[in-house]
């Protein structure tokens, strides 16, 4: 439990964000599965080095992300939810890898523009900076629940009607088949961890200091030719990776 006590003054993070992250990690590597009880505020406050109210305020954000439940005379429970794994493959498909382990999924378009090429997307696209690119931004939820947020650019040149075949089918590779691509692969995926911001806090239903698992890709046609660079972050306490060969 030594690795609990790690929360930093004077970061620009407020102690009981820190304090919820280290809870929500601990939570996640099994350190309360023997009881499935949070340790009592009183504990935690001396643990952490901090006062209840700090303590308590940790504890609410949890609790509105549903990752724990505070019951009368018994203290605050873990909430049992199992992660949606998500394989990461030379196939990355959303729909096919969360497959059975959720019963309903959907897809929303939240945003479509036509835009120049940032000097990041150029690179990953392999255009010059200024080209003319598609931007879509998607939401994705199984069983009702946000999972993962998007950003994606696509080669306007090569895909003008993305945004209204996404809409129609969905999917992007169903959008890539009614342009012409009939099959693409993943070439490269970078992850990183990082807190969620205003947007995507609002957008994947989660509360202040909550973490995002994000997801830098590009996938290529056949011939290795880029398509799409992706940016896509996935709420950390609904979604692992499991990085498939």
């Amino acid at each position: 439990m030594a690795g609990l006590t790690q929360v930093q003054r004077q970061t620009g993070v407020a102690l009981w964000r820190q304090i919820a992250d280290r809870i929500r990690e601990a939570i996640g590597n099994g350190a309360y599965d023997e009881t499935g009880m949070v340790p009592p505020e009183t504990v935690l406050a001396l643990q952490f080095g901090v006062n209840r109210h700090t303590v308590r305020s940790a504890l609410a954000a949890l609790a509105q992300e549903g990752i724990v439940r505070a019951v009368q005379g018994r203290g605050t429970l873990i909430e049992r939810k199992e992660r949606l794994n998500f394989p990461i493959t030379r196939r990355t498909r959303f729909t096919a890898g969360i497959g059975d382990q959720a019963r309903e999924m959907r897809s929303l378009l939240l945003d479509e523009v036509k835009e120049e090429a940032s000097a990041e997307v150029a690179r990953w696209l392999g255009l010059k900076a200024g080209a003319r690119v598609i931007r879509l931004e998607t939401l994705r939820e199984a069983d009702k629940r946000p999972v993962s947020k998007a950003t994606s650019w696509f080669p306007a040149e090569h895909f003008a009607g993305i945004g209204e075949a996404y809409r129609k089918h969905q999917s992007i590779t169903k959008a890539f088949a009614d342009l012409g691509l009939g099959d693409y692969v993943r070439a490269t995926t970078e992850v990183t961890a990082a807190h969620a911001d205003t947007a995507d806090l609002a957008d994947l239903e989660l509360t202040p200091g909550a973490i995002l698992l994000i997801a830098k890709a590009m996938n290529t046609d056949l011939d290795g030719v880029p398509v799409q660079y992706s940016i896509s972050r996935f709420a950390a306490d609904r979604v692992q990776f499991t990085i498939e060969n």
